[in-house]
């Protein structure tokens, strides 16, 4: 897309403050930060910011308002003060000499294994006297975000209906499977 008159008087601007102003910019900014790398930066961000959008409102003579070039480089320097001053940087942490916990693959044997006969015994409990409480709690503790009121306004029964089964489902399975968390 060809740049338009704004833009090509902008890139003419840029150019005329580089040759007239730039080593002003760079002593000016550098009494400013005391350290040559960051008023080079700084000085780069205000050509950044001159060049990436049009605006004559700042322009003067042949290039543009030093002062408020100078003023710009100014500003981001004091923004970072404070910015840094929020930054809370931490000396380099000693190594944590710590062991890693290994993993433990009997326990996590055991752990399906007894998930497996939770399963199992809710589908034997399917089969008995016990399957509403077996189907309510099935649904109550492997469906994601399923609490009891949901439960209970899905089914259209009573909050105690519920809570009364899943109980009856979890006393059961306490007295036929070993709890593996003692």
């Amino acid at each position: 897309m060809p740049l338009s008159k704004l833009e090509i008087e902008n890139n003419k601007r840029l150019e005329v403050l580089y040759r007239e102003s730039h080593l002003w910019l760079c002593s000016a900014t550098f009494n400013i930060v005391k350290n040559k790398e960051t008023a080079n930066d700084l000085v780069g961000d205000l050509y950044v910011y001159l060049g990436e959008k049009v605006r004559p409102h700042i322009w003067w003579g042949k290039s543009f308002n030093v002062m408020y070039c100078y003023s710009f480089v100014k500003s981001r320097f004091l923004n970072k003060i404070k910015r840094d001053k929020k930054i809370k940087y931490q000396a380099d942490n000693p190594i944590d000499n710590t062991p890693d916990i290994e993993y433990d693959e009997e326990w996590d044997t055991k752990l399906e294994e007894t998930y497996n006969e939770v399963v199992a015994e809710l589908k034997n409990m399917e089969r008995s006297r016990n399957w509403p409480a077996s189907k309510l709690a099935q649904i109550y503790w492997f469906t994601p975000n399923m609490t009891l009121e949901k439960l209970s306004n899905e089914i259209k029964i009573c909050k105690s209906t519920s809570f009364t089964n899943v109980k009856k489902a979890k006393m059961h399975l306490r007295e036929t499977i070993e709890n593996p968390f003692k």
